[in-house]
C-alpha cells in the first residue's frame, strides 16, 4: 500500500557554480564592514531544485508518490513535465502566474563550503489550497516562514505526524515560531550549524528540547549524522565515496531516506542509515536531481 506524504517546501530552479579555490582566503575581517568579492567560477549548471522537489524526486527513487505542498511560478511547466515522467503528481503544486518560479543560485568551494543567493518568488506567496486531512507523514522543509509557523498547527489538529526542518530559514523564524513550530514533531532535521542556530533561538539545551518530545536529528556531511533520542544517541557513519562532486541537495535526500525508513517503522539507526545511503548518490552527482538507482542497486550500496 503506498504511503501519503505530504512534503512541503521550495520548489526552485537552481543554478550551481564551483569555485576552484577557497571563500576563506578572501574574507579579511577588518574589512568586513566594506565587503565586495567576486568569484570567478569554472562550471555552471541549471538544474530542477529547491526543498520540497528534491525531497519528492528521491521519494519517488523509493518509489513513494509525495504530494506537494507549494507554490511554482509561471515558468513552471518544464518542472512538472521532469515530474510528470517520475509519476508525481503535480496537481496539488498552486501556480503564481504573475511570478517565476523560486532560483537559487549556489557556489561551492572546494572545501565544499557554499554561497547561496535565493530569490524566492511564488515561495513568497501563501499556499491556499487546501491540505489534505489525512497522511501517513509530512515534511515541513524551508519555504514560506508563515507556512513554516502555520503547518505545523494543521497537522497536530489533524494528528498527523511530521518531520520539521528549519533549514535555510532559520533566520527569519523567531525564536517564539521556532517554541511553537518544533511541539508535536516526530523528528527535527537539521546540519550542526543549524541545529546550533535553533537551540539558541530556542533558548534550550538540547536536553530540555528532548524532554518536549522530538528526536533531533543532525547531518555532518561526510562525518556521517546523528540520531538523538531522550534514552539514546545514534552515530552513522556515511556512505564512504571517492566520487564526490557536489554537496547541494544531499539534504534533502537524507531526509527522504529517512522517511522511507520510518514509515517501514524500521529503528532510528536504520532510518539514518538508509538517509545516508541515497544522500551519497546525490553528492556523486552535480545538481539536486540527477542521481538515479534502481532499487537493487540502492539495497546493494546499504
Amino acid at each position: 500500500m503506498m504511503n501519503r506524504i505530504l512534503v512541503s517546501g521550495s520548489l526552485a530552479y537552481d543554478r550551481i557554480m564551483d569555485y576552484p579555490g577557497l571563500f576563506k582566503d578572501h574574507f579579511r575581517p577588518e574589512k568586513l564592514h566594506v565587503l565586495s568579492v567576486s568569484f570567478l567560477v569554472d562550471k555552471l549548471e541549471e538544474s530542477f531544485g529547491g526543498t520540497a522537489g528534491n525531497i519528492a524526486y528521491s521519494l519517488a527513487l523509493l518509489e513513494e508518490k509525495p504530494t506537494l505542498i507549494s507554490c511554482a511560478g509561471n515558468d513552471f511547466d518544464k518542472y512538472r513535465a521532469q515530474f510528470a515522467k517520475l509519476g508525481i503528481d503535480t496537481a496539488s503544486v498552486q501556480i503564481e502566474s504573475d511570478v517565476p518560479t523560486a532560483v537559487a543560485h549556489v557556489i561551492t568551494d572546494t572545501a565544499d563550503n557554499q554561497i547561496t543567493a535565493f530569490y524566492a518568488g511564488a515561495m513568497s506567496r501563501q499556499y491556499t489550497k487546501e491540505i489534505p486531512s489525512t497522511a501517513d507523514l509530512a515534511i515541513i522543509s524551508p519555504s514560506n516562514p508563515t507556512e513554516m509557523a502555520e503547518l505545523p498547527k494543521k497537522y497536530r489538529g489533524r494528528r498527523i505526524p511530521f518531520f520539521y526542518d528549519s533549514g535555510q530559514q532559520i533566520t527569519a523564524l523567531s525564536g517564539d515560531v521556532l517554541r511553537e513550530a518544533v511541539l508535536g514533531a516526530t523528528a527535527l532535521f537539521g546540519n550542526d550549524y543549524e541545529v546550533d542556530m535553533m537551540l539558541r533561538k530556542l533558548g534550550w539545551t538540547k536536553g530540555q528540547l528532548l524532554r518536549r518530545g522530538p528526536r533531533v536529528v543532525t547531518t555532518l556531511g561526510a562525518e556521517g549524522s546523528i540520531v538523538t533520542m531522550p534514552e539514546k544517541e545514534y552515530l552513522v557513519a556515511s556512505v564512504v565515496t571517492d566520487k564526490a562532486i557536489d554537496p547541494t541537495g544531499a539534504g534533502d535526500a537524507y531526509r527522504a531516506g529517512f522517511a522511507k525508513g520510518w514509515l517501514a517503522k524500521l529503528s532510528p539507526e536504520v532510518c539514518a542509515k538508509l538517509a545516508s545511503t541515497i544522500a551519497v548518490y546525490a553528492v556523486e552527482k552535480y545538481g539536486t536531481q540527477k542521481h538515479s538507482f534502481t532499487l537493487p542497486e540502492f539495497r546493494t550500496r546499504y
